[in-house]
């Protein structure tokens, strides 16, 4: 009996982890010419809207490298909107591993910093994380 040996072919990347909310983004960001995906699936199949490309693809306009990467991503958790900050700071944390220069750049312009806002957990007695039950008089 042969055994399958299955070949990889071994690339070089930047690996970073961006957050929002409760979304995590995973970004693997490659040097060269390649298709970019996000969850398996092309990156203008997967966000269609301007808005959305444009947030995502912020960090390589900023630092001037568009065309020069392409990535693949893994999102998960939260909500379209979450996702696509998460995605964009974890991008901005890749090209910051590469160059200083980049580095400086994107923090000038806000893109490596992470929004600390989270959903307050419930409290018992209260409806949600501060609205209370219906007060009655009589």
């Amino acid at each position: 009996m042969e055994s399958k040996k299955k070949t990889t072919i071994k690339k070089n990347y930047y690996y970073a982890l961006g957050r929002n909310k409760t979304s995590v983004s995973t970004v693997r960001l490659y040097s060269g010419k390649g298709d970019t995906t996000i969850n398996g699936k092309i990156f203008e199949e997967y966000y269609t809207d301007l808005f959305s490309k444009y947030t995502i693809l912020k960090p390589f306009t900023l630092t001037g490298t568009q065309g020069d990467f392409y990535f693949t991503v893994k999102s998960k958790g939260g909500g379209i909107y979450s996702q696509i900050k998460a995605t964009s700071l974890a991008i901005s944390r890749a090209l910051s591993k590469i160059n200083d220069d980049y580095k400086v750049t994107l923090s000038k312009n806000e893109m490596l910093k992470r929004d600390p806002r989270m959903v307050e957990r419930k409290k018992y007695f209260r409806v949600k994380a501060r609205k209370s039950p219906q007060f009655s008089k009589r």
